[in-house]
């Protein structure tokens, strides 16, 4: 099969591309950059230049691909409208280029904000619609165009997808304990995230485009749920640092931006896919990278 990959040099994205190299798919990747282009053909991949404004580039992409995997991101998180516009273009457009195909379109989302009190299921769906909502309401766009003939697919990733080399949420956290000189965690920390590995993540991408049927939502979680205070504490002993329980009234002072995502609970299950797919994630935990230095480089 011919894949094309938005985010295909990206943390989660490269890591795709080698599973699906390795099933004996044919990859396109689409990349923003001279260094991410010449990384993608060293690996055997076409390769596509472009980002996610380029919408005409993205859609002669999906029309030349059996199947499209959507993992491309601005993530700016200063300015979200701006990520949020950019997701929903790009997801209208490759929607639009597969109508009627039949063709897989598997595209990147996550477990935010989806269930309050308990860990989010396969079967909530998201709340998020419309433009000017989270992703821009991509998920439900997305799944919106299986009654138009595509194969869509929700990819509901971990708040921490983790391994040595992550630049994602946890090397933030773990960057502001070192510049603050304490791992703090929100409140009494038992707020949880759930966790995957990277590894882990990307072969169950690669089975979902094999497996899943249309209007699946697949959860990318091995972990259900690391209490704050424990990432806290690992960060803590991974950079030899006090570990504090930092006021809810002063998270956002203390942690910027990503302290918002940081005191929510994202706890989430993943028993329905581990079933549907065959999954079964074998990578480290989340604090056993820690442990072992992942987050040290």
């Amino acid at each position: 099969m011919h894949v094309f990959v938005t985010g295909a040099s990206g943390w989660i994205g490269s890591a795709v591309v080698d599973e699906l190299l390795a099933a004996g798919h044919e990859v396109t990747g689409l990349a923003r950059s001279e260094a991410s282009a010449a990384a993608l053909a060293a690996k055997g991949t076409r390769v596509r230049r472009g980002d996610l404004d380029d919408l005409a580039g993205i859609r002669a992409g999906a029309e030349d691909a059996d199947a499209v995997i959507h993992l491309a991101n601005k993530h700016d998180f200063a300015n979200p409208a701006v990520s949020n516009a950019a997701e929903r273009g790009a997801v209208q457009t490759i929607g639009d280029t597969l109508a009627g195909t039949g063709r897989p379109f598997l595209l990147a989302s996550g477990v935010a904000a989806l269930t309050q009190g308990r860990p989010a299921t396969e079967d909530d769906p998201s709340r998020s619609h419309g433009p000017d909502s989270p992703r821009g309401g991509s998920e439900n766009l997305a799944l919106e165009f299986v009654e138009r003939g595509v194969h869509s697919v929700s990819l509901r990733f971990a708040p921490s997808v983790h391994g040595t080399g992550d630049h994602g949420f946890i090397a933030v956290l773990a960057a502001i304990a070192r510049e603050k000189g304490v791992s703090g965690y929100p409140g009494d920390g038992t707020n949880r995230w759930a966790a995957v590995h990277r590894t882990d993540a990307a072969r169950m991408v690669t089975l979902g485009l094999a497996k899943a049927p249309a209007g699946a939502r697949l959860h990318a979680i091995a972990e259900e749920g690391v209490p704050t205070r424990e990432i806290a504490h690992a960060i803590g002993s991974a950079f030899d640092l006090p570990v504090a329980s930092i006021p809810l009234d002063e998270v956002q002072a203390h942690f910027g931006w990503i302290g918002t995502f940081f005191g929510m609970d994202l706890a989430a299950t993943s028993t329905k896919t581990r079933e549907l797919l065959g999954w079964t994630p074998t990578g480290p935990t989340l604090t056993e990278d820690l442990a072992a230095g992942a987050y040290s480089g």
